[in-house]
């Protein structure tokens, strides 16, 4: 996962147009609440649920507390009241997502009245996030107490992208009759080329080593282009993804 390697920067299908994030600072430029800016705010909500979750277990609080609390942060977001005090010069939604909700605990308990989780008005349905598959990628209840809240926070969301850039790929592949591919070689995808034992691959596919070298190369090229999308829904400008991913490979490597 190299976000240098030129086939990691290869555009495709004019996806920089419009990314989520500069729709929705779009929508706030023109005043406008609309439910294109509602809908591009909640895809990208979906995106940060596990971290900010993360981030207000590390705090303390039971799951039980943390999920209402995520819930109100996220209803407080879809609303709009977060991009009221948003600066759209600020560019990466990942940083406006963590200022916020630090901003948002401290007024928390001021604020929560005593409605039950999901009884206001939603634009997504928690449970439908809920109920998304959980994380493969899983952090030691030793290390967890002893990182800070922020760096699981980012330690998530660069998990949490990556899986969605996963899940993709296995969609693509599944569409193409090539599941079992994707399911046999996706452990390549994050291995250094050297460590992939083609010859073992070739056995479990029944296919020549020299095939299965040319699917792993056009793997790692469409997950690379789907990392890429990923990271770009988040930013406003194109230009700001290859920083995003840089960030992204630093704070899965602090991880390791």
């Amino acid at each position: 996962m190299n976000p240098d390697d030129p086939a990691a920067q290869r555009p495709s299908h004019g996806r920089f147009a419009t990314t989520r994030w500069s729709v929705v600072l779009s929508s706030v430029d023109a005043d406008g609440g609309t439910q294109k800016m509602h809908k591009a705010l909640a895809e990208l909500c979906k995106i940060y649920w596990r971290p900010v979750f993360a981030f207000i277990r590390r705090l303390g609080h039971s799951p039980p507390d943390a999920q209402d609390l995520t819930q109100d942060f996220f209803v407080t977001v879809l609303k709009g009241q977060l991009l009221q005090r948003a600066n759209p010069a600020r560019g990466r939604f990942r940083s406006l997502v963590l200022k916020a909700l630090q901003d948002f605990l401290r007024d928390a308990e001021a604020k929560r009245s005593a409605r039950k989780r999901g009884g206001e008005v939603q634009f997504v349905s928690w449970d439908d996030w809920m109920s998304e598959a959980p994380s493969h990628f899983s952090i030691s209840q030793q290390e967890s107490d002893r990182w800070p809240a922020e760096r699981i926070f980012d330690v998530r969301w660069a998990a949490t992208v990556v899986e969605r850039a996963l899940s993709g790929l296995g969609e693509e592949c599944e569409r193409r009759g090539r599941r079992r591919v994707f399911d046999v070689l996706s452990p390549c995808l994050a291995a250094e080329r050297d460590n992939v034992s083609y010859s073992k691959f070739s056995k479990r596919l029944g296919i020549p080593e020299a095939s299965v070298k040319r699917l792993v190369h056009q793997l790692r090229v469409r997950y690379r282009a789907l990392l890429r999308d990923e990271v770009g829904r988040t930013v406003e400008k194109p230009d700001e993804i290859d920083d995003e991913l840089r960030y992204l490979c630093a704070a899965l490597t602090a991880a390791e």
